[in-house]
């Protein structure tokens, strides 16, 4: 075989292997079980890795101790009476208007990042805007350190969107909106795909949430 047929035949032997670990069944990353396509997720909090657990494995992870890992909880609130004003967001910086917010405890502090066709970018995060509305949503209080965010969603009527939306979501959500975004981005604006994915996103999250109203002023 000449060494262009010996680089196609490694080339194409790489891509069959590619295909074939894409297409295996999950297994849970501490015992190997098989798991379903909807499952538990693990995050370590110090290099902000998830891992795919099955329940039994998961729950051994629900406290608040000093394990690795810390277990993603499944809820998800959409927060219909969330208050933010326009001079608010402005004063966090984001260079989007969408973005997702969390208490990491390994930094001991909030971090601010957005979904990019590069992947999750961390924003520096002006804390007296920050504690400002926290102050007027106390909802916020309540939000799980390292694995429940703040996702915010401000893209507008020029995308599709009634009005700007407001979470406090599993941390998974907010990475797999990330994943979405990076993989499915064309050109300089996105392209009309990836702004459908994005809208079915948020259609699938609010379709799946309860409305949290006067919790988030109490």
């Amino acid at each position: 075989m000449s060494d262009a047929g010996e680089q196609t035949g490694s080339a194409l032997g790489v891509l069959r292997q590619f295909v074939r670990r894409r297409s295996a069944v999950e297994t849970c990353e501490m015992c190997a079980r098989e798991l379903a396509g909807v499952h538990q997720h693990l995050l370590d909090p110090v290099n902000r890795k998830l891992i795919c657990a099955c329940d039994a494995c998961s729950i051994l992870f629900s406290g608040q101790g000093q394990a690795k890992y810390k277990r993603v909880p499944r809820r998800i609130r959409y927060l219909a009476d969330f208050r933010m004003t326009d001079s608010q967001w402005d004063g966090l910086m984001m260079p989007i208007n969408m973005a997702f917010f969390f208490r990491s405890t390994p930094q001991n502090r909030v971090i601010a990042l957005y979904p990019s066709p590069a992947g999750a970018t961390e924003s520096l995060l002006s804390f007296e805007t920050w504690d400002e509305i926290v102050m007027d949503n106390p909802v916020l209080l309540d939000m799980e350190a390292d694995v429940e965010a703040l996702l915010v969603n401000r893209i507008g009527h020029a995308r599709g969107f009634a009005g700007p939306e407001y979470y406090l979501a599993p941390i998974d959500e907010c990475f797999k909106l990330v994943g979405l975004i990076r993989s499915r981005w064309q050109g300089l604006s996105g392209g009309t795909e990836v702004w459908a994915e994005i809208g079915q996103f948020f259609d699938s999250l609010k379709s799946r949430s309860p409305k949290v109203r006067d919790v988030c002023h109490a």
